[in-house]
């Protein structure tokens, strides 16, 4: 498809879209339904889980549909992953118990890390590198509207539906989806034979469910001095070890290490990797604060939430436009990981009494942060390859930044977990009957010293998770003054 077919590649492009949406869509939008969703299926122990299995499994899979996507082409493998996506979406709606609910979640994610995937190195074979730019800016602007208004749309229909409805919402969308790639995706004709490296997917595999269940586990599920728990670890790093060796030997790996020792690549894997560990990993609890603490319901906490919405897309999308006309890039990781700090740390100020215009500016200045850098890395990295490992650059930057979410999701998940436990055995005496589950209408209608002391424990285990994410966002901020300004190709290598 040449870019001189503009129609088409609007067309093309809108369905991308559609599909990024829905990838993203479900990393969040169940955020403000798990208090209702423990409080139907039980399984606190397992909360963060709901989200994190999602996000782990769609990272696991995200280098192996790079590969996929050259080896078969990118429409085929687009629409499996939407009909795997799709499949897994009402076997989450139909789940009866929670740990039916986390199965299903991984089996959704298989399919979402081959939308996020598919739809973004599609975008690199139909437009040249120079014009790049305001359509990765959508993306990014998509991917942030998605990431917000997930909890949104998900507080919306379990306040006026039920929480299977989550799920359900995907089918009709998904369908739209499928028809318009099979009828405007062309595809290139171009084939490249490739080996897939599937004991290295093994090792990946391995490594990252063992490290996540590490950092989820460790200080609240089992004690720091279980043996158990330093197993995992040991098998965590195991897998590592084993996936660097395979890398190395491996015909066509999963992520070639020469790769690494591309300045750009290294730093925008690196930058990605804290941008979604601190992303994910703090604002998948902001629903569950506003609805505890600041007793909004399920709906009211997905729409306090569109002031950080409003500042991603908007921010994603100047700046996409700006680096299209200038060629430059390397501005807006700096000002963009400047500003998620500020507004990380802006958030653990947040009290009970805090207005709540103070929460709107502070989020607006996160998502305004997040917009600028997200998509620009992309951005980066495909310029700096040459045209044949767009699919492998791409999942690979894709890769690091849902790995920092799932490790960032189960981390900051034991975190306020641990904070949250030691709060509530400082403030309340030993013995008295508290809810079993995070359900705020039981948290509500404590006494009011009682509850009082309870949302304190809470406010604090929630400053804890953005203090925690704002100083890794630091290090983000600091990488991003190595990073290059490479000027942008006119057309490909």
């Amino acid at each position: 498809m040449q870019t001189k077919n503009a129609p088409s590649i609007r067309l093309l492009f809108s369905a991308l879209l559609l599909v990024m949406l829905l990838s993203a869509l479900d990393q969040t939008i169940v955020s403000t339904a798990l208090p209702t969703i423990v409080g139907e299926l039980g399984g606190l122990d397992k909360l963060s889980w709901v989200v994190t299995a999602y996000i782990l499994s769609s990272t696991i899979v995200v280098p192996l549909y790079g590969k996929f996507g050259d080896l078969f082409g990118r429409k085929i493998v687009l629409q499996i992953a939407i009909v795997l996506f799709l499949v897994g979406s009402a076997l989450c709606g139909l789940a009866q118990n929670m740990t039916q609910l986390v199965l299903m979640r991984a089996l959704q994610g298989l399919g979402g890390g081959g939308l996020m995937v598919i739809s973004m190195a599609a975008v690199a074979d139909v437009i040249p590198p120079a014009d790049r730019g305001r359509y990765q800016g959508l993306f990014g602007g998509v991917f942030g509207l998605a990431t917000v208004i997930g909890p949104l749309v998900g507080g919306f229909l379990v306040q006026h539906a039920s929480w299977r409805w989550i799920f359900y919402i995907n089918l009709p969308l998904g369908v739209f989806a499928l028809l318009v790639i099979g009828a405007v995706f062309q595809g290139s004709a171009r084939r490249n034979k490739h080996e897939i490296d599937y004991l290295g997917a093994i090792y990946l595999s391995m490594a990252l469910l063992c490290i996540i269940l590490f950092t989820s586990e460790g200080g609240t599920v089992r004690e720091w001095s279980d043996p158990q728990l330093w197993c995992i670890l040991a098998f965590g790093l195991t897998g590592i070890a084993g996936f660097i060796y395979e890398e190395r030997l491996a015909w066509e790996p999963i992520i070639p290490l020469s790769l690494f020792r591309d300045r750009s690549f290294l730093l925008c894997s690196l930058i990605g990797f804290i941008i979604g560990m601190s992303l994910f990993g703090s604002v998948t609890f902001l629903p569950l604060y506003l609805q505890i603490v600041k007793e909004a319901t399920p709906t009211e906490a997905g729409l306090q939430l569109i002031p950080l919405m409003g500042g991603l897309l908007l921010t994603s999308i100047i700046s996409g436009r700006i680096i299209s006309r200038t060629g430059k890039y390397r501005l807006f990781p700096i000002i963009g990981t400047l500003l998620g700090v500020v507004g990380m740390t802006l958030l653990t100020r947040i009290t009970i009494d805090s207005p709540v215009w103070q929460l709107y500016l502070f989020t607006g200045v996160l998502g305004a942060g997040l917009g600028l850098v997200m998509q620009v890395l992309v951005l980066a990295v495909q310029n700096s390859v040459s045209a044949d490992q767009y699919g492998v650059a791409t999942s690979g930057v894709t890769l690091f930044r849902s790995i920092g979410g799932a490790i960032g999701v189960a981390l900051f998940g034991a975190v306020f977990t641990q904070v949250l436990q030691s709060g509530l055995m400082a403030r309340i005496p030993e013995g008295t009957e508290l809810p079993r589950e995070l359900n705020p209408v039981a948290i509500h209608h404590l006494p009011d010293a009682l509850r009082l002391d309870y949302l304190d424990a809470f406010g604090s285990a929630i400053h804890a998770v953005f203090l925690m994410a704002a100083g890794i966002m630091v290090l983000a901020f600091v990488l991003s003054w190595f990073l290059r300004e490479t000027p942008l190709r006119k057309r490909e290598a």
